[in-house]
């Protein structure tokens, strides 16, 4: 299989050549050799390392949910009130409901701006706390467990976790491509960690996605925003609906379509802006239609 060439690989040069980083680069994950998945096509160099700012959350997510599924901690029993608001479960920080602000303080400070459950409110503290209360829970670095459950079990190994759950991944393209394919077909991890990431979570929340303004319908699994029927979206108009992904503040962004048996990765050191909003979903578009999805 060669990634660097052909339609797709065209493809993706075109557009990534356009965007204000000169070495961004993308992958496209699709089946290969039967069952297996793996990278597809690729533009730009996927082996250099990189922070990805919020999609951190999807592997931060992941550790959580895996501890979950070992018994380890319970998504649905609310969390001490000097780690947590009042109210709040691992499920309501995972989701985005726990009505803490974007940067909410810590214990005795809170920022909350609605009871948990009731709004969806974007929070880089709520994956915090989480990461937090697992560390309690288990007595490892967050960072530890993040590797162990899922980096390792991936092959993902440059990944490592320096500083915040919400936003402190370093790892190269080639690394979160490997997330996207486990995320197409889980292999390594249980089936039903990766449903309970993409699968929506009190659906039909009206909420705001940064950076493209408030949704109707602001759907959230336990960790990966899912696309519904969100406009504008970073994402392709194309996408199935159950398209679950996440993007970054860095310029990077990782989205997972099971109905096309697609996922994509996109990789830039320039800030999250403008840019992103028009490059990303014509990107995206462009890759459906040329895989004839």
């Amino acid at each position: 299989m060669t990634t660097s060439a052909g339609p797709l690989a065209q493809t993706l040069r075109a557009h990534v050549s356009t965007w204000p980083d000169p070495a961004s680069s993308a992958a496209v994950v699709g089946p290969v050799d039967g069952a297996a998945t793996g990278v597809v096509a690729s533009a730009g160099d996927l082996d250099v390392d990189r922070r990805w700012a919020s999609v951190t959350k999807l592997l931060s997510a992941l550790t959580v949910l895996v501890l979950v599924h070992d018994g380890e901690a319970d998504l649905d029993e609310p969390l001490p009130q000097e780690t947590a608001p009042p109210g709040a479960t691992l499920s309501h920080l995972l989701d985005h409901t726990t009505g803490l602000d974007f940067e909410a303080g810590g214990p005795g400070t809170w920022r909350v701006r609605a009871q948990p459950g009731q709004r969806r409110i974007y929070s880089n503290t709520g994956i915090e706390v989480a990461a937090a209360h697992v560390e309690r829970l288990t007595g490892a670095p967050f960072a530890e467990l993040l590797r162990e459950l899922v980096a390792a079990p991936l092959g993902m190994a440059r990944t490592r976790l320096e500083g915040s759950a919400a936003h402190g991944l370093v790892a190269p393209a080639g690394d979160l491509a490997l997330l996207a394919g486990e995320l197409l077909a889980p292999r390594a991890l249980p089936a039903a960690v990766v449903d309970l990431l993409r699968t929506p979570s009190r659906p039909g929340l009206v909420g705001v996605l940064p950076g493209f303004g408030r949704q109707q319908h602001n759907d959230w699994g336990l960790g990966a925003e899912v696309r519904a029927d969100k406009s504008p979206h970073w994402t392709s108009p194309d996408n199935h609906p159950a398209t679950f992904g996440h993007f970054g503040q860095s310029g990077t962004s990782l989205w997972v379509d099971r109905a096309r048996s697609l996922a994509l990765v996109t990789a830039s050191s320039e800030p999250f802006g403008e840019w992103a909003t028009t490059a990303w979903p014509a990107l995206s578009t462009a890759v459906l239609e040329a895989r004839g999805a």
